[in-house]
């Protein structure tokens, strides 16, 4: 007879794996079902931590090349390694996929490898062996959204996944997609000499983000060296001998024109992946975007069936997933569990960084929301000028009424550190004579925070 559980998770990635360790700490009987040779999902793998370790080699690179000798260091022929740079990210996955095995050990969760089928409420196949469980969490995540007429291979035209693996840097990189992973990947590739042109189908890049940030984003990256092609969208990709040559067009229609290319990087997006999860047959029920349809407390249709991560509504990001894992085994517990979506941040890992969270300025106003807002450039920051590092700005936005802070974004360095402040100030229903009234450390770069803040408190901030 098969062994049974009080909790079988579908998927190790930071949703799956967290929700695994969490209601195991809760004292169930947990297992974890993963078909990757190693845990931690696409994040751990192909994802976040590999594209995070390229991204400081990079610009660890860069910095040496270009902004050492306003410090008075000098370097002569300064040259990158690429093969050891791969060979360091697979040292930084390898620790860290380790490390979530380590957890399974420790907080005694059974890893059962191989591919995931619901059978039916309560039973989970997985390679030909049926286990009994009282419930089930589906943590299945994402993976690249195609585009018709361009044939990803991993080779020359690659997902987020080819273009961690590249053996040497290509001459031009063309992006599809201006969103997160295409601008952090070709930031990657930018830096170490390819040149970079990103077509997005929208008039601007990073969509959904605060407008006033996106459009400096876009002005720093093309500072960099970026190429866009914004309102123009791909029709058609063609692999020769020396790349590929894309077809692309005006996005409300026009002459087509052609665009070479050595690689090709497409990142429009990410889609569920419920393929061969069994959903049908168990009777899951997906909305019309392919996601599994769930409740306040992640449930879906069918009794003890729940969902996290990528698979549902919201933001495809791993800390999200990961609250959503802690707050679902929280609530099998019999314990109160939740997510607060608001106080979720965003981050774009470029150098400047990009971080939101809360509302933008577009959505208070689309809200019928009275507002004030707030931005300090970090021109006017110490710690900035003596990093060298000053272009961005802090930007909140807190209710005109009640001054209960609404949204922030930040675009500037270390820009995914600080935002913590402003979500936990969300997350407590601060308001920005709270933040304004704070003492912050002299000097830093979260005085920006604060200055930002006393702009939207007191109208005026102390150092501009």
């Amino acid at each position: 007879m098969s062994e049974s559980f009080d909790l079988i998770v579908i998927g190790a990635g930071p949703g799956g794996y967290v929700c695994a360790i969490r209601a195991a700490q809760l004292g169930m009987k947990v297992a974890c079902v993963e078909k990757r040779a190693t845990l931690g999902g696409t994040c751990l793998n192909i994802g976040c931590i590999p594209s995070k370790a390229l991204l400081q080699s990079s610009e660890n690179y860069e910095e040496l090349v270009h902004k050492f000798a306003d410090h008075g260091i000098t370097a002569e022929g300064v040259k990158f390694d690429l093969a050891r740079m791969q060979a360091r990210k697979g040292e930084v996955v390898g620790a860290n996929v380790k490390g979530v095995e380590f957890l399974f050990k420790k907080n005694k969760v059974t890893w059962l490898k191989g591919h995931g089928k619901i059978v039916s409420a309560g039973k989970v196949e997985v390679e030909g062996q049926v286990y009994e469980t009282k419930n089930i969490v589906i943590a299945s995540g994402s993976e690249s959204v195609p585009l018709k007429g361009v044939e990803v291979d991993e080779k020359q035209i690659v997902t987020s996944t080819g273009a961690l693996e590249l053996e040497k840097v290509p001459g031009h990189l063309v992006v599809i997609g201006g969103g997160v992973i295409g601008l952090e990947l070709g930031s990657v590739w930018r830096r170490l000499g390819a040149e970079v042109t990103v077509i997005e189908f929208l008039d601007r890049i990073t969509p959904g983000i605060d407008g006033e940030t996106g459009k400096m984003f876009e002005r720093v990256l093309t500072k960099q060296g970026f190429k866009f092609k914004l309102k123009t969208k791909v029709t058609g990709a063609e692999k020769t001998e020396k790349g590929v040559t894309l077809t692309v067009e005006p996005a409300a229609g026009g002459t087509p024109e052609k665009i070479e290319a050595d690689v090709v990087l497409l990142a429009i997006g990410r889609r569920p992946y419920v393929e061969g999860l069994g959903l049908d047959a168990a009777g899951v029920a997906l909305d019309e975007k392919g996601r599994i349809k769930t409740g306040h407390s992640f449930e879906t249709n069918v009794l003890g069936i729940y969902a996290i991560g990528d698979v549902i509504t919201g933001p495809m990001l791993a800390h999200k997933a990961e609250e959503e894992g802690v707050a679902v085994a929280e609530i099998l517990a019999g314990q109160h569990g939740h997510v607060n979506y608001f106080a979720i941040p965003g981050v774009v890992y470029t150098w400047p960084e990009v971080a939101t969270v809360g509302f933008s300025e577009e959505e208070v106003k689309a809200a019928g929301v009275e507002y004030k807002a707030g931005k300090f450039p970090f021109t006017a920051n110490g710690r900035a000028r003596a990093m060298g590092d000053t272009d961005g700005f802090v930007k909140i936005i807190a209710d005109k009424k009640t001054d209960k802070i609404l949204g922030a974004a930040i675009i500037g360095p270390d820009a995914g550190t600080m935002i913590a402040e402003l979500a936990l100030a969300i997350e407590f229903g601060a308001s920005a004579e709270d933040v304004a009234r704070t003492s912050h450390a002299h000097p830093s770069l979260n005085e920006a925070v604060k200055e930002a803040a006393l702009l939207v408190a007191n109208g005026a901030a102390l150092h501009i």
